[in-house]
């Protein structure tokens, strides 16, 4: 990871990889992508000479539980010298070399995999590249266009740039020219470089504008995503059972047949908050087979539901329920049943109700169907 340039371009006081984006340095962006790979790997901070307790520093912090996997060297007076400071420090065991920017920090973890992969399988060097959008024009001397390049066959690079490990050691040991990346260093050595499809998000920061970028990217990834939901349940009454509805009981109701109480409109809930939150439905977690629900309350499940969801990260925004059948009358409960459902859910909770008109299994009166859908956020 080379973090050693002044950044001046940047007109930042500090070096740019130490310069802030979102509460966050240039350098600990690009690390979190770097840990976030499958492959375990050493890890190589070639940072300023003055900088080097504080990049020592950002590297433990975001390594964590992988602090054993990581170094931190002074850099050179070029960038290419800065590498080989880096490369100085290669353990025995590692075979495939990358070599990052850290002004690229937004890299997706996907491309250092996808480069990775490359070197695997063509043992030689990978760098992942964009096709050049824009018309390239080839000047004179005097700054007159002498031609339009051919652009189907260009390609902007990014970095990582990744390398067998012998070959880029020799390619170094070889090399008498300051090359302007690694690839180049790489081929001028007679070693074949094959490119692979970059990603936007590997934009390299390096003016006041690009900086803009990061930030707008960082905003963009610390945006709330909101999800909704929508469940629905149906059961038929029974005489023999008391009613439970909304977490209620209901005097002098026939109640709902099922495994548990049969409370639709809590059912109705937890499947609109599970399937707004993507964690499947009231039967693949609270199963009909599993005697510890056998005439369980409705609230059991919805207490869960709501656990489960912020264990995966998501708070409720709201849920909305529809009752659909001719008893029992909701308008009389109608803001008890919102209170109820409302402190189990965390969240508001509104009720609504309405009849089809005789038609159908609710019209003829044999049971109670309940429509719920969730807005939850991540």
């Amino acid at each position: 990871m080379v973090a050693a340039g002044s950044g001046t371009r940047l007109g930042a006081p500090e070096p740019k990889a130490f310069v802030s984006v979102g509460g966050k340095t240039i350098l600990e962006h690009a690390l979190d992508r770097v840990f976030s790979i499958r492959d375990a790997a050493q890890v190589i901070v070639v940072a300023p000479a003055a900088q080097l307790d504080a990049a020592r520093e950002i590297a433990l912090r975001v390594a964590g539980p992988a602090a054993d996997h990581v170094a931190v060297v002074a850099g050179g007076d070029t960038r290419q010298r800065s590498v080989s400071a880096g490369l100085a420090l290669l353990e025995p065991t590692v075979g495939v070399v990358l070599v990052h920017d850290s002004a690229r920090s937004f890299t997706p973890p996907s491309q250092f995999e996808a480069v990775i992969a490359g070197v695997r399988a063509t043992g030689g060097g990978i760098v992942p590249g964009l096709a050049v959008a824009d018309t390239i024009k080839q000047l004179d001397w005097t700054g007159v266009v002498e031609r339009t390049v051919d652009r189907s066959q260009l390609v902007a690079v990014q970095t990582p740039q990744g390398f067998p490990r012998d070959g880029l050691l020799s390619a170094y040991a070889a090399a008498a020219d300051d090359y302007t990346d690694d690839a180049a260093l790489f081929a001028a050595a007679g070693l074949p470089v094959t490119v692979v499809d970059g990603d936007p998000l590997a934009f390299k920061i390096t003016t006041p504008w690009d900086l803009r970028r990061a930030e707008s990217v960082v905003g963009e990834a610390s945006a709330p995503v909101i999800r909704t939901g929508i469940g629905i349940d149906v059961h038929g009454f029974d005489d023999a059972r008391p009613l439970w509805l909304a977490g209620l009981h209901w005097p002098d109701e026939p109640g709902l047949a099922g495994h548990s109480d049969g409370d639709a409109v809590a059912h109705a809930t937890c499947d609109a908050l599970l399937s707004a939150a993507g964690l499947g439905d009231i039967g693949g977690r609270f199963g009909t087979d599993d005697p510890l629900f056998a005439g369980a309350h409705g609230d059991i499940f919805v207490r869960e539901t709501v656990r489960l969801l912020a264990e995966a990260g998501f708070t409720i925004d709201n849920v909305a329920v529809q009752v659909v059948g001719n008893r029992p009358r909701v308008s009389p409960r109608r803001v008890e049943m919102e209170q109820r459902m409302s402190a189990l859910v965390g969240a508001p909770v509104s009720v609504s109700a309405t009849t089809t008109d005789g038609l159908g299994f609710t019209g003829r009166g044999e049971g109670v169907t309940a429509i719920a859908t969730a807005l939850v956020r991540r």
